[in-house]
């Protein structure tokens, strides 16, 4: 999967998507780029063979926010449903995603950044909400961040608008990895080749079985993650072939079915 955009880059390569975010430096995620992402992603949604996507960008941020200069009351509405749309099109996308931040993530784009299943970063990298700053609120981190750090903590970054270094990030469970800056993308991509060398159907499997259970109660997911290992995950030939590698001491050769 190769596309041609403007304020983007879309490409498919060795069981990999990839988004990456290219109006540097600051990546200001204006409605012209919105409408770019949620193009991009809905793609993503129809490309079979994606093991992983990835989100990265290029320029010294990951983005540093929606564009302010349009969020005016003749385009609002149309900035947040294509902004909206694009969490909408990541929620709905059964493969993992993965969040490569090298720089600073901040207002939108530090909440699409997070909102993806994996986060990893530079130890130069910074995130934050600013948004109060100016008067309003950022309505997807109010939704995933109290998942992410708790109701109080997320509380403590939307209102106080704080910017965080990446360290402290991973410290409170905001992102999942921090990499030195100095060879940053090679340790990023041997982590994203870690998950391309197993099964894809069992990578959404696992996404699938992690969300059912995160908004249920205990007896209730325990049941539907039951249903999906017996119903659909042992239905596979990966979760046979898997298992039979490693009774026959062998590695695995994965059928992506």
């Amino acid at each position: 999967m190769t596309s041609e955009y403007r304020t983007i880059e879309s490409e498919f390569e060795r069981e990999v998507a990839r988004i990456t975010l290219n109006q540097p430096p600051l990546n200001i995620m204006d409605i012209a780029m919105l409408g770019e992402l949620q193009s991009a992603l809905a793609r993503v949604h129809s490309e079979k063979l994606a093991k992983v996507l990835v989100i990265d960008h290029k320029g010294k941020a990951f983005s540093a926010g929606v564009s302010i200069q349009e969020h005016t009351p003749a385009k609002v509405s149309e900035m947040i449903e294509k902004f909206h749309g694009i969490f909408r099109l990541l929620n709905s996308l059964a493969l993992p995603t993965l969040a490569l931040v090298d720089g600073m993530a901040l207002g939108g784009g530090c909440e699409l950044a997070t909102f993806c299943d994996i986060v990893i970063a530079s130890d130069r990298a910074t995130f934050g909400q600013p948004e109060i700053k100016v008067g309003v609120f950022p309505p997807v981190a109010a939704v995933i961040f109290p998942h992410l750090v708790g109701r109080n903590r997320a509380l403590e970054l939307l209102l106080s608008g704080e910017v965080i270094e990446a360290a402290e990030a991973k410290a409170i469970g905001l992102i999942n990895r921090v990499f030195p800056a100095d060879g940053f993308h090679e340790k990023a991509d041997n982590f994203v080749e870690k998950l391309t060398s197993l099964s894809c159907p069992v990578l959404k499997l696992t996404k699938r079985a992690v969300d059912r259970a995160l908004y249920a109660t205990v007896s209730d997911a325990l049941r539907s993650v039951e249903d999906l290992y017996l119903g659909e995950l042992m239905q596979t030939a990966d979760a046979h072939e898997g298992l039979n590698a490693y009774l026959e001491k062998r590695k695995p050769v994965w059928k992506n079915r």
